[in-house]
């Protein structure tokens, strides 16, 4: 139970203060998340659409909707993404939403513009091929600028509160329906044509949020710890944590190696751990970003 002394004084406590992006940090996102809608706006009017193609989401029922009623595809993403944005405000918060809110009117005005544009190829695959990897570029881009280009992820999330699925599942669910549709508007081989270049954009996509500097963790549990960690450090140029660990079946004190490298760089430090004790215990990691400390190489002697 909670005394009336400790709700006073949480009533009188100072909210939490949200560090602000400043002036320079904000037009930057801006900046962004317009060249990164552009981009997929290229993608769709140039390369995709042209070809009955379509996206997942919301984009994917904007495309049908656009070719079944002539209405201007601009005027769906618009239309389809904004109820979502204002239900799902307090989900997602107000900066996200801000932030998807100018992605998506980025990608609405660019289909608009671009509608009229003959398309770069009348080649299918080509189509499939190079708009997927434009348009994964470019929602990639706003992604990792804060933002995103369409709805899909909100409603899931919404969804997900109410029902036992992810918001991983939710998003899965609704794309296979919406690019099983497809079938029904563009015909079945523009459908199979529509989820190769679905799954291109969604690899090149994290490609682009990912980076392709992806780090790796590695734990290694070794007697000769410390031999191992000197020869991390001096043919590999990484440093190296040694934490205090116990067995939890022996309950022996055990040294545990803690470093992180690029995956250039697995390889070979998986050979300095064999060859200095192949019995050791070693286990590796993905990590999408690396901030802070010392994450920089040093000199290799």
């Amino acid at each position: 139970m909670t005394s009336p002394a400790t709700v006073q004084s949480a009533v009188k406590a100072k909210p939490i203060q949200h560090n602000k992006l400043t002036p320079l940090g904000i037009a930057q996102r801006v900046v962004l998340i317009i060249f990164g809608a552009v981009l997929a706006g290229v993608a769709l009017e140039i390369f995709l659409i042209p070809n009955n193609i379509i996206d997942g989401g919301i984009t994917g029922l904007s495309i049908m909707g656009a070719h079944l009623t002539h209405i201007p595809l601009g005027i769906f993403l618009f239309v389809l993404n904004l109820p979502f944005l204002i239900a799902g405000y307090k989900s997602i918060g107000k900066t996200f939403a801000l932030s998807t809110l100018l992605g998506v009117v980025t990608l609405s005005v660019t289909t608009t513009l671009l509608h009229h544009v003959d398309p770069f190829t009348d080649e299918t695959l080509l189509a499939t091929v190079f708009g997927g990897i434009l348009l994964g570029i470019g929602v990639g881009i706003v992604i990792r600028s804060g933002g995103t280009t369409d709805g899909t992820e909100v409603v899931a999330i919404m969804v997900s509160k109410k029902t036992p699925f992810s918001v991983g599942q939710m998003v899965m669910f609704i794309n296979v329906f919406i690019l099983g549709s497809a079938g029904l508007v563009f015909g079945w081989d523009n459908a199979m044509f529509s989820l190769i270049a679905y799954f291109i954009a969604f690899k090149v996509m994290d490609l682009t949020i990912e980076g392709f500097d992806e780090s790796k963790s590695i734990w290694v549990i070794s007697e000769n710890y410390r031999e191992i960690g000197e020869a991390i450090v001096s043919r590999l140029g990484r440093g190296v944590t040694y934490l205090n660990g116990e067995g939890g079946y022996s309950g022996d004190s055990k040294q545990v190696i803690f470093t992180v490298v690029t995956r250039m760089e697995e390889a070979k430090l998986k050979s300095i751990v064999t060859e200095l004790d192949p019995a050791a215990f070693l286990a590796v990691g993905n990590i999408h970003d690396v901030r802070g400390g010392r994450f920089k190489k040093k000199d290799i002697h």
